[in-house]
């Protein structure tokens, strides 16, 4: 089972981190002040410090720099598909993305609760996967407390929305979200029975 983690985490740390430098995202600091001005727009959907007000909508406060400036360099692009994301970052430059993501980073996450029910089994999939179906544990990328990783881009899960976390892991295991570097969340959540899915987006959301 060591052998197996340990594994998973190199696979995941080198090979997503190569190729996320090869594309040439900024890890610009950006300017958090500029980004709270800019981000007066952001707010109707993921609140003004970040933290959303509908559980459709993630929370962005909290969440590493250069996740989100991934993130809106694939909505700009189309990389990432979203019919009302696409249209809010078609018009921002560089410096405004590197803003925004210094604001909303710079914000503290309001971490949500777990669903009793669901705790045991989703503990078990964030922690130590499922080795029976070739399920990694999900903190070998995103951390014991759900941080994420900057330098690789993976993302901060904890306190994030379980809805939110259900649908992106449906999206990833249907392919109507593909811009995950080598398939990395799609070949993961290929594996992921619906159940499986709704216990680990419960754990999310409470996780600290």
């Amino acid at each position: 089972m060591k052998k197996w983690f340990v594994f998973a985490v190199a696979v995941s740390v080198f090979g997503v981190t190569g190729t996320a430098l090869a594309e040439g995202n900024p890890l610009d600091p950006g300017n958090a002040s500029a980004g709270k001005a800019d981000s007066t727009t952001c707010a109707a959907c993921h609140g003004a410090d970040g933290n959303s007000v509908s559980p459709m909508f993630p929370n962005l406060a909290g969440q590493n720099a250069p996740y989100i400036i991934k993130q809106l360099h694939d909505f700009k692009s189309g990389a990432r598909k979203n019919a009302t994301m696409q249209p809010m970052a078609a018009p921002l430059n560089d410096k405004q993305i590197q803003d925004l993501a210094a604001w909303f980073s710079s914000q503290q996450v309001k971490i949500g609760q777990a669903d009793p029910k669901l705790v045991a089994l989703g503990e078990s999939i964030f922690r130590g996967g499922d080795m029976k179906t070739g399920v990694p544990a999900c903190m070998a990328c995103h951390g014991p407390t759900g941080a994420g990783n900057p330098a690789a881009h993976f993302p901060a899960l904890h306190g994030q929305h379980a809805a939110y976390v259900v649908a992106q892991l449906k999206a990833f295991r249907s392919g109507d979200r593909n811009n995950d570097a080598g398939k990395m969340m799609r070949d993961i959540a290929a594996k992921l029975t619906d159940a499986q899915i709704e216990a680990v987006a419960s754990y999310i959301q409470g996780l600290h």
